[in-house]
């Protein structure tokens, strides 16, 4: 049975829940994926998350740390070690001079996102962001009681198979701000469409952002997953100050292949780092030990699995693009970073239904661009932190399925 059907039957109680809850949509990402699950022969290619395990010494060392009976409670902001590393692998990557209390360990980037969110965001209160865009960015502000518009990310010179990318119009975004306008929440490089904010114009938000006194909060989980030849993505790290209002939301999960893990981190000004301590007392409490153990040794030894992995990423981006490049009714936008391939097939309006008939019929597993508000309607997600095999056997089926299925 259904949470509806359960909610159908239990009017009284369900009503009992805030209306700003019982008006979040579930997850369409998971609604396929749900279908797919526990099928053979299915290649998922729904979720965010590589298609290997973590590598084995940062499996080890969470093994070691168990078998040394490291499974008490361990402080709010992180175990002091992991919080250096932290601060430590930050200052090599941006040449910055960040300090182990400019840091809070998190249990995941979105823990992280709820904590930074709860910290500056209230009932009444107004965040911008861009879209299309993963959905939690959007829902958590509005569980909180706030106010969210969108600015719409843009597919530019893609007529047919082109090749341009996408832009965020940044007028358009100071526009959306108003007297009430609290954070500009941005995730780049982005999940789902690849786009990633250029340096020059994260100088103009910087500047906007201080003179009306706006937080920044920058989702930068995808940070090493670019494929210019750069090392890590242009990040907001090197412009905070113990006086500006900025915080950077990060995560193990996407470059150490640590999905299930949980773990992730903020990077703030240190004059509020208690504050948000306070706040992951009253979440989470605090990641499990053994697992900030495995968070030190990926950081310790696993540079050169996160240049490996990228590097796989882009042999199957290249084979995925080349793909889509050659099939009918698909208008692929370039994608700079992350490990997605956000693209468009002509004359399909409702995605989530062609993601179940796909999945049905050729166990092809997509995720729905409508899962990432309206301005992805009419757009599918794949990502390709998978194996060769698996993208050709996937772009099979959708080849077949779109032949089968001709307009």
């Amino acid at each position: 049975m259904s949470a509806n059907d359960f909610a159908a039957r239990s009017p009284f109680v369900h009503q009992g829940i805030r209306q700003v809850v019982r008006d979040i949509v579930p997850s369409q990402i998971r609604e396929v994926a749900h279908l797919g699950m526990g099928r053979e022969n299915v290649v998922p290619l729904w979720f965010g998350e590589p298609d290997q395990p973590t590598p084995e010494f940062i499996r080890q060392a969470a093994i070691n740390a168990l078998a040394a009976g490291d499974t008490f409670y361990q402080p709010n902001a992180g175990i002091a070690p992991l919080r250096k590393a932290l601060a430590g692998y930050m200052n090599r990557l941006y040449q910055t001079a960040l300090v182990p209390e400019n840091v809070i360990v998190t249990v995941s980037g979105l823990n992280a996102m709820m904590v930074t969110l709860q910290a500056v965001l209230g009932a009444g209160d107004h965040m911008v962001t861009t879209a299309p865009i993963w959905p939690n960015i959007v829902a958590i502000p509005r569980v909180l009681g706030a106010d969210v518009s969108t600015v719409p990310l843009r597919a530019h010179g893609t007529g047919g198979h082109g090749h341009g990318g996408w832009q965020l119009d940044l007028e358009a975004l100071f526009a959306a701000c108003g007297a009430k306008t609290k954070v500009i929440l941005l995730n780049t490089p982005n999940n789902p469409t690849g786009w990633m904010m250029p340096a020059k114009d994260q100088v103009r938000l910087v500047e906007f952002a201080d003179k009306h006194g706006i937080w920044i909060i920058a989702d930068e989980v995808y940070a090493r997953l670019v494929y210019n030849g750069q090392d890590c993505a242009p990040s907001f790290v090197p412009f905070m100050t113990e006086n500006r209002r900025i915080m950077v939301i990060n995560s193990f999960s996407k470059a150490w292949a640590m999905t299930g893990w949980r773990l992730g981190w903020i990077t703030a000004p240190a004059a509020i780092t208690g504050e948000l301590e306070k706040l992951m007392e009253f979440n989470v409490s605090c990641p499990a030990g053994f697992i900030q153990q495995a968070g030190i040794v990926a950081l310790r030894d696993g540079e050169d699995f996160v240049v490996s992995a990228r590097n796989r990423y882009a042999r199957s981006r290249k084979v995925l693009v080349e793909r889509l490049s050659n099939m009918p009714r698909i208008m692929l936008p370039e994608a700079e970073a992350a490990f997605y391939a956000f693209f468009k097939v002509d004359g399909v309006s409702d995605t989530l239904s062609f993601a179940k008939n796909l999945l049905r019929d050729e166990g092809i597993g997509l995720a729905p661009g409508e899962a990432f508000g309206p301005e992805g309607a009419g757009y599918i997600r794949a990502c390709y932190a998978v194996s060769e095999d698996l993208i050709h056997r996937a772009m099979d089926g959708l080849e077949m399925f779109l032949t089968r299925n001709a307009l």
